[in-house]
């Protein structure tokens, strides 16, 4: 009982989802619609994390982790798609790195040190987190060779800028549709050819109630709804908040709009993490960042076009190696199959390294 109520003691935050809708269709100072749709979707994301724990008991991990990383990616979807149609290209970048770093840094580092605290050595399958990790390398050099092309191209390309420009952005595209078949391709292997090592291990969990099937994917269902709408109030608040809290824009892309758009991965893989869940704890923070990678950041090149704002795979240097040694860092803890709460630290302070130099860095930094 009294972890029930732990679990439903966030509710009272849904009240924040009225006050957001209050505050900004009454045009009150955007700071504070900003922060109460960011509090709203905590819940929200509570919600969402209890559905697909339920759903993973009877499905597996692979199954619960995938449901989780793609309905908690679809309120970044959304927020990517709405600065894509402003034309804030480099907002939608910047969230994208946010997201990849923030879920295999931030959510992974706190489940595994939640976990670890509890139990002294967990334990996760270590092909099915081998395979998460090579795939993640992947998306790592998807993103650094239109970065590598463009520099080894600066000089010829000041010579015919147009023709490079279309050159990098016919790369990014074809990047893109590599990544998306890859990443249907990883779909079969998890969830048909080889689901038997992302079943998953773990105690049970006791006084959890179980969901029906259908309850949980309408709550699902109607939780990424109301996550899709307070982040849409979160997008337009964006840059005026940022303004009034001295923060770059580029700051509050990659770190602060990631953090709350990633509230359903965080709440979920910290719980599962203590109850010794940690297969399902790495599928969720590591798939998420991997759907991120090789699925959103290619559909949301080619929605660029679609509505008239292409955006490529130029991300910056910075952003490029932060997510480098992100994924360098990721692939050694995974490689034992093994994990304890002191690399959960490690990778929180990688996290914290990487946030304090995105905040130092000046804004109108040039991308080369």
């Amino acid at each position: 009982m009294k972890k029930l109520l732990i679990e439903h003691g966030l509710d009272v935050l849904l009240i924040f989802v009225i006050l957001a809708a209050i505050f900004h269709y009454t045009h009150q100072p955007p700071l504070w619609t900003f922060i109460f749709s960011g509090i709203a979707i905590i819940p929200l994301a509570g919600w969402m994390g209890r559905a697909t724990e339920s759903l993973a008991e009877k499905l597996g991990a692979g199954i619960g982790g995938l449901l989780n990383a793609t309905f908690g990616n679809m309120a970044e979807m959304i927020i990517a798609f709405q600065a894509l149609r402003a034309g804030q290209t480099e907002i939608v970048k910047a969230s994208i790195t946010g997201s990849i770093i923030g879920n295999i840094l931030l959510v992974l580092g706190l489940s595994i040190m939640a976990g670890g605290f509890k139990y002294k050595n967990q334990t996760f399958n270590r092909t099915a987190a081998s395979m998460s990790a090579t795939l993640m390398v992947l998306s790592a050099i998807g993103l650094l060779i239109p970065a590598l092309f463009h520099f080894v191209t600066l000089d010829q390309a000041k010579a015919d800028t147009a023709s490079f420009q279309r050159f990098e952005a016919e790369l990014s595209v074809e990047i893109c549709v590599i990544l998306f078949v890859v990443y249907i391709l990883s779909l079969i292997f998890s969830l048909r050819t080889h689901k038997d090592i992302y079943l998953g291990t773990g105690e049970p969990h006791g006084e959890s109630v179980a969901m029906k099937t259908s309850h949980a994917l309408i709550i699902l269902l109607v939780a990424t709804g109301l996550i899709a709408w307070m982040s849409e109030l979160l997008v337009h608040a964006v840059e005026p908040a940022s303004k009034a809290l001295g923060m770059t824009q580029l700051f509050v892309g990659v770190i602060v709009v990631a953090v709350v758009g990633n509230a359903a991965e965080h709440s979920t893989a910290v719980l599962v993490a203590m109850k010794n869940q940690m297969d399902l704890a790495f599928h969720i923070a590591v798939g998420s960042s991997m759907q991120i990678a090789l699925f959103v950041a290619p559909v949301l090149v080619f929605l660029s076009y679609a509505v008239g704002n292409p955006m490529n795979l130029l991300f910056s240097p910075f952003e490029v190696i932060t997510v480098g040694l992100a994924v360098g860092i990721v692939t050694v803890v995974a490689v034992d199959g093994e994990s304890n709460w002191l690399e959960g630290v490690l990778l929180l302070a990688v996290y914290v390294i990487f946030a304090l130099a995105f905040f130092f860095l000046p804004a109108g930094t040039p991308a080369f």
